[in-house]
């Protein structure tokens, strides 16, 4: 668990030098980790100026630290009695109340720190955490969600975030399967968590139930055609996508992978009417015209070729994104059928330059993801 000490000094609150000097002293021997010593010291001031509010908060913070939880329950409590809107003395009390399992307690001193401090990030999400204790999923996913909002690049709160979440889904998963375990809406589901494990065969299967169920829903087609295309099975694909497209001519989405599917499959007359009507519904999409400057080069179509993947270029802004990357490829290679050295040296060094950038961001998110795993498998901090 992390833990914040925060400090006070004595100010006018001191009543003598003795007092200063164990307030002192125990804030040192905190700040270096030296624990019983620390709390000898704040024991001390507490007795020597027994009205002093952040003596007794220190002093709850070194028994939390001890894991001495009914004594960290009795200074913060005593703080709070001598100085109501004591910051972060409600938050670490909820905390000391929840490592009791004292859940309501600490839902209610977590919630008087929200009222004090509505930014306090680390509230949130022990409010959260305690919420998940006491068996409220919902409660605790939009308490997680609001700590997330002020924190958002905090792992300890995406990790509890995740969680509840997940447990939410569950429990709606389940309520589904209890009312209606036959329905395609739950084959739908089941087809969905399987394609998440990467468990595309049953995935499939799931899929295939669920469209016998109801064979012209909206978005099933495509779901079922997005698997095959992920195994490679490029025939059974096309035809998912073109099914959609019966169930929802509208589907644009769908029309711009049957698009991409037929290019594979070598019918680039095919794909490039598709493609047109995607950008007349969505004239700069910067996929699209690389997919149209795919087609246009199959057909043997150079330049045409060229003016799709430079408007792909252009449309794809300062974003690197594979189709940026591949569309300087692509024009690397056309620009040398119509030679043009250096427009395709040009294009060249561009795609190089990007998928060097590419290939060091994607070793840094590897290096991140991997310190994260360990510091979610650390030992909880006292």
């Amino acid at each position: 668990m992390w833990v914040v000490a925060v400090l006070f000094t004595a100010g006018a609150n001191a009543q003598s030098s003795s007092f200063e000097q164990s307030f002192h002293d125990g804030t040192e021997a905190m700040r270096a980790g030296r624990l019983d010593e620390a709390a000898q010291d704040f024991s001390q001031a507490t007795k020597l100026s027994p009205t002093f509010a952040e003596g007794h908060f220190n002093l709850g913070l070194v028994r939390l630290q001890q894991a001495q939880l009914d004594q960290a329950i009795s200074s913060f409590t005593r703080s709070l009695t001598l100085k109501p809107k004591l910051r972060g003395a409600n938050l670490f009390l909820g905390i000391a109340l929840y490592r009791e399992n004292q859940y309501d307690k600490a839902i209610a001193a977590l919630k008087r720190e929200i009222a004090i401090d509505p930014s306090g990030a680390q509230s949130f999400m022990w409010l959260g955490i305690t919420q998940l204790a006491k068996g409220d999923a919902e409660g605790a996913s939009a308490s997680l969600d609001k700590a997330a909002s002020l924190k958002p690049d905090d792992v300890d709160i995406l990790y509890h975030r995740g969680r509840a979440h997940m447990l939410v889904s569950k429990a709606s998963y389940e309520q589904m399967y209890k009312l209606a375990p036959d329905s395609w809406r739950v084959h739908q589901v089941l087809s969905q968590s399987f394609a998440e494990a990467d468990r595309l065969e049953d995935a499939i299967a799931e899929g295939q139930l669920a469209l016998n169920l109801k064979p012209d829903e909206p978005g099933l087609h495509q779901e079922l055609g997005d698997l095959y295309w992920r195994q490679n099975q490029l025939p059974q694909a096309e035809l998912e996508f073109q099914k959609e497209l019966q169930a929802d001519p509208q589907n644009t989405q769908a029309m711009y992978k049957l698009a991409a599917v037929s290019i594979e499959r070598s019918k680039a007359d095919v794909a490039a009417g598709l493609l047109a009507e995607v950008l007349k519904r969505n004239p700069h999409s910067a996929d699209a015209e690389y997919q149209l400057g795919r087609a246009e080069a199959q057909m043997g179509n150079v330049d045409a070729a060229v003016g799709n993947f430079s408007a792909a270029v252009a449309d794809s802004g300062k974003s690197d994104t594979e189709t940026l990357r591949q569309s300087y490829y692509q024009l690397a290679q056309l620009y040398r059928r119509q030679q043009k050295p250096e427009e395709s040296r040009v294009a060249l060094e561009s795609f190089m330059r990007l998928k060097q950038q590419a290939d060091a961001e994607q070793a840094q998110n590897l290096q991140d993801k991997l310190r994260r795993s360990a510091q979610l498998q650390q030992p909880a901090k006292q």
